[in-house]
């Protein structure tokens, strides 16, 4: 049983956008002294004790912030309630019993490399493409906030969010971001994949990844104002953040475009040249490959294409 932890935090602050998303809002008792005290794209570890089942002890899991580091407290996370967790003390479950005012868990010491800094530099001049599926959008909604807090009128034109969701009640933040839009250039399309239930709905469908697929590839480009066959690592860089497959559903495609996974056993197994740089970074937990390495039938037909596009490039 893991160890009771010592509450050192408060939650200022829940916004339930639906019955299974909420912004969590949240104020450390002592903030760091150092600021900005985190990078766009780094996470905290949220934890709470089970107090109704206190044989279960203490939960912490890492979260994504979605606050601009040059902002002050309260710290914002953005949650999906796991209906189905494979953990018998989910902390989502405990989370969603708080209410405004109440006592929980956060380590104020950010943590992770998904950051524009560690992987291609604040002055690469490439479009940047965020692909993000439910609450994965919170990182890149951190990013945003912070360029235009460190200049009002910043030009967001080469940030482009991809964000999908099942229903248009679950694109949080989208009210901000087509904001964005309207007033730095930002470009943001997000996409619903279940909207069969409303009719309303006049944006893109199916899930996020699927805008590499085929024919969306081009139409993706066109948006862009790229040529056909202009979307490459010359152009643009891939940041992904969402679910397993969604990370695969858009490395897979885009291998063709010669873009290569920040992951050396997958760089290894398509046969990525040393000096060939990352173009697609994700946030990950796991330590296991997106891309089963070990499986020779998925392996090599890659190998090969990914060979193919690398020559073209």
């Amino acid at each position: 049983m893991a160890k009771p932890l010592e509450y050192n935090a408060t939650l200022t602050e829940r916004i339930d956008l639906t019955d299974a998303l909420t912004m969590f809002r949240i104020t450390p008792d002592q903030m760091p002294a150092e600021r900005p005290w985190f990078v766009p794209g780094q996470y905290c570890v949220l934890g709470a004790n089970n107090a109704e089942k206190p044989e279960l002890g203490s939960v912490r899991r890492s979260m994504s912030i979605a606050s601009a580091p040059e902002d002050d407290a309260p710290i914002e996370f953005y949650v999906r309630f796991v209906s189905k967790p494979e953990s018998e003390n989910p902390l989502t479950h405990l989370l969603w019993k708080l209410k405004q005012g109440d006592r929980m868990y956060m380590r104020p010491v950010a943590a992770g490399v998904f950051t524009v800094k560690d992987t291609v530099g604040f002055d690469d001049p490439r479009l940047r493409v965020m692909v993000a599926a439910g609450t994965g959008s919170a990182p890149f909604v951190s990013m945003l906030r912070s360029e235009l807090r460190k200049n009002p009128q910043a030009d967001l034109s080469k940030w482009v969010l991809l964000h999908g969701a099942s229903y248009p009640a679950d694109l949080g933040y989208r009210e901000e971001l087509e904001g964005y839009v309207k007033s730095h250039g930002l470009k943001y399309w997000p996409t619903v994949s279940r909207p069969k239930d409303f009719p309303d709905w006049k944006g893109d469908t199916g899930r996020v990844e699927a805008f590499f697929d085929g024919a969306r590839l081009l139409d993706f480009e066109q948006r862009l104002g790229l040529a056909p066959g202009e979307f490459t690592p010359k152009t643009a860089v891939i940041f992904i953040c969402g679910l397993t497959g969604t990370i695969t559903g858009t490395i897979v495609p885009l291998v063709d475009r010669g873009f290569v996974p920040d992951f050396k056993r997958i760089r290894e197994a398509l046969g990525v040249p040393p000096e060939t740089k990352d173009s697609v970074f994700y946030e990950q937990y796991d330590t296991e490959p997106v891309i089963n390495v070990k499986d020779p039938s998925v392996v090599e037909p890659l190998r090969e294409r990914m060979q193919a596009a690398l020559a073209k490039l």
